[in-house]
């Protein structure tokens, strides 16, 4: 009662001085602050609790979905609806690059209130690149929102992410987003219901998990519908439908409060001030700040004990901000600081725990690529971390946060990093570059598996919606990829347009999708997810011309680059440095050729004033880093540097790469797992 009166007599002070005329605005001020400081504190102990809270009062759920299905603008919504103070649109979008490129990279937790329960909300990415960060976290949720475009239905990815909850024994709750769209009418959200229950069928879903509940939002629109409805009434324009069936169809968490403290690490984060900080589901027992823990994993020849330590801090997400709070419960998700070893996939439990919790399992790797110190003449002027040592640091510090990724390292200098795909490995050379480092990058290559002495690579599922008259150009570019197609028809709802499902080999549909963009004028929509491991298909068609390689040191000239034009797609413009060996183009052909971009007009007598200038050039086919990652061929380097992205051959001078050309060629078997 102390808060309470307390803050009322600081407010009836202030109404006093208000009426004194005497006293100064500034002193008034300074009573209103301290009165507001008191009442935060106030919300801040009543949000934060020393008493472990009662399991059955707790939910812990996962949004997943399909790519650009709306995940992120419902967490907004359901954020907004509890209270929460939300700073911009996709507030869980928490790293620089997913809010410039509007994808979920990494998965985040929170927490909201409703109804006197708290429900843990996990926000997952839907990119099946980065489907490890849906690995780790499905295991510490009792239910998931399935969220699907109403217009477009499942996906190939929903059907990943979709597959991952069934198996941990999730079930789903259906929300079908976006139903506010005009195209959207009752008879297709019943289509896609039907198709969504034999998706859950053909993925071998129990009768329970086939009784799915099915809910209609417009998470633009901050809605949720029991229903069919495109207009809620207005007192029904908010996300309580939704929250209340969380409460009603995800069950709490079963949970011992009486057994040891145990938890499984499944996030990580490094802190200047407090070290690591490790996220986790408390999968029984109760911790509290001061508490004795010990890290320990799982090995081959039993537990092995990795640090004792002391909880300094135990905090938990309310809404976008961190809270700390004194003791934690089983079936919560918590954060702790405190431990200097342990990291994701290792248990935290009490001294006299000595089993480690089962980890998680994860989808081995589909693609490599090899990093190595940038050697190209130009190295050295744009970036701060140029060693081979700090580039081995980094990647292992990224293998450490990201079990997806696997750091190996190679000769003199190198690291081979294996990843699921081109985007997850494009964002991690995205960010070193961001972060000062110089590195030269080779093109990815696909991890092949022999069983029985039988070659099998990586297979994806393709999902393709074209204009009619690109079909054939789609068609045609993927049987060069060895695709072939399983299901082809006319889209619902949109005349004129064309869906596609095919199956493609991973290392054809490396460098497609600029292809692809290109080709159907970038009208079309590519999804795609790794399917399976299948026999090899054979060598790949002609899917890229030859290259325009630099014979010449300098800064390249309008008047050479001129004369160049005329034999294919420049990458450069007049003034950039060149270098031997450096890519400035494609060739129309499928050759290599060497030409000379830095060379000058010969001066003459008679000269006209503003002659150079007169020189017009088409503008050039500046790359980014994922089309470079799928441009290079084997012989071919990237080189990453904070300012510049380049494309280069590997040998740089031209008699070394002749002599290498003439050498047998090494076998297609680029990884071969055994």
């Amino acid at each position: 009662m102390a808060g309470p009166l307390l803050l009322r007599s600081l407010l009836s002070s202030t109404r006093r001085s208000v009426s004194s005329p005497s006293t100064s605005s500034h002193l008034l001020k300074s009573y209103i602050s301290s009165a507001r400081a008191f009442s935060s504190a106030v919300n801040a102990a009543a949000v934060s609790p020393n008493a472990t809270l009662d399991p059955s009062r707790l939910r812990n759920v996962a949004v997943i979905a399909h790519v650009d299905h709306g995940k992120t603008t419902l967490m907004d919504r359901l954020l907004r609806q509890c209270g929460a103070d939300i700073p911009h649109e996709r507030a869980m979008d928490s790293i620089s690059l997913e809010r410039e490129r509007g994808i979920t990279i990494a998965s985040k937790v929170t927490s909201i209130s409703w109804k006197e329960n708290e429900l843990n909300m996990v926000d997952t990415p839907g990119h099946a690149d980065f489907g490890g960060e849906v690995e780790r976290v499905v295991g510490m949720v009792e239910g998931a929102i399935l969220v699907v475009d109403a217009g477009e239905g499942p996906l190939a990815q929903t059907k990943f992410v979709l597959a991952k909850a069934l198996k941990y024994g999730l079930r789903p709750i259906l929300l079908l987003n976006k139903v506010d769209r005009p195209a959207v009418s009752e008879e297709m959200c019943n289509e896609v219901e039907s198709l969504v229950f034999d998706l859950f069928a053909n993925l071998g879903a129990t009768e329970e998990q086939l009784d799915f509940p099915v809910l209609y939002a417009s998470a633009k629109e901050g809605w949720a519908s029991s229903t069919f409805t495109k207009d809620p009434p207005a007192d029904a324009r908010n996300m309580s439908q939704l929250l209340d069936a969380i409460l009603r169809h995800v069950p709490p968490p079963k949970a011992n409060l009486d057994a040891p403290f145990q938890m499984l690490v499944t996030m990580m984060e490094k802190d200047f001030y407090l070290g690591r900080i490790l996220t986790g589901r408390i999968s029984s027992g109760t911790i509290s700040v001061g508490d004795k823990v010990h890290g320990l994993r799982s090995t081959d020849s039993g537990t092995q004990k990795i640090e004792e330590g002391k909880v300094t801090k135990l905090m938990k997400k309310k809404g976008t901000s961190m809270v700390l709070i004194d003791s934690a419960g089983a079936g919560d998700i918590i954060s702790m600081a405190g431990m200097t070893r342990p990291s994701i996939g290792h248990t935290l439990a009490n001294t006299e725990v000595t089993t480690a919790l089962p980890t998680i399992e994860l989808d081995p790797p589909t693609i490599s690529m090899t990093f190595g110190v940038n050697d190209s003449p130009l190295a050295g002027r744009d970036g701060t971390h140029l060693t081979g040592g700090r580039i081995g640091d980094r990647l292992t510090a990224e293998a450490e946060t990201n079990l997806a990724i696997n750091v190996l390292p190679g000769l003199t200098e190198t690291y081979e990093v294996q990843g699921r795909g081109e985007l997850q490995l494009g964002i991690l050379i995205e960010n070193m570059r961001r972060e000062g480092f110089e590195l030269s990058v080779s093109p990815p290559k696909v991890m092949y598996k022999t069983e029985n002495n039988v070659k099998l690579e990586p297979i994806e599922e393709v999902t393709i919606e074209v204009n009619e008259e690109h079909v054939g150009l789609v068609l045609e570019a993927l049987s060069h990829r060895r695709g072939e197609v399983v299901d082809m028809g006319p889209v619902p709802g949109n005349v004129g347009r064309t869906k596609l499902s095919l199956t493609c080999p991973s290392r054809g549909l490396v460098g497609y999708r600029s292809v692809f963009s290109s080709d159907t004028r970038g009208a079309g929509f590519m999804h795609r997810a790794f399917l399976k491991y299948e026999k090899y298909r054979g060598p790949l068609g002609n899917v890229r011309k030859g290259v325009l390689v630099s014979m010449g040191y300098g800064s390249i000239t309008a008047h050479a680059l001129m004369s160049l034009e005329a034999r294919g797609i420049l990458f450069v413009t007049p003034g950039m440095e060149t270098y031997d060996g450096m890519i400035i183009g494609e060739h129309s052909r499928d050759t290599d050729l060497d030409v000379n971009p830095v060379r000058a007009k010969e001066l003459t007598n008679v000269r006209a004033a503003g002659k150079d200038e007169n020189v017009k050039l088409s503008p050039p086919r500046l790359m980014t880093l994922e089309e470079a990652i799928g441009y290079v061929a084997s012989d071919e380097l990237i080189e990453v540097t904070p300012k510049a992205i380049r494309l280069r051959k590997k040998y740089l001078d031209v008699n070394k790469r002749k002599a290498m050309s003439k050498r047998p060629k090494e076998s297609l078997s680029l990884h071969i797992l055994l």
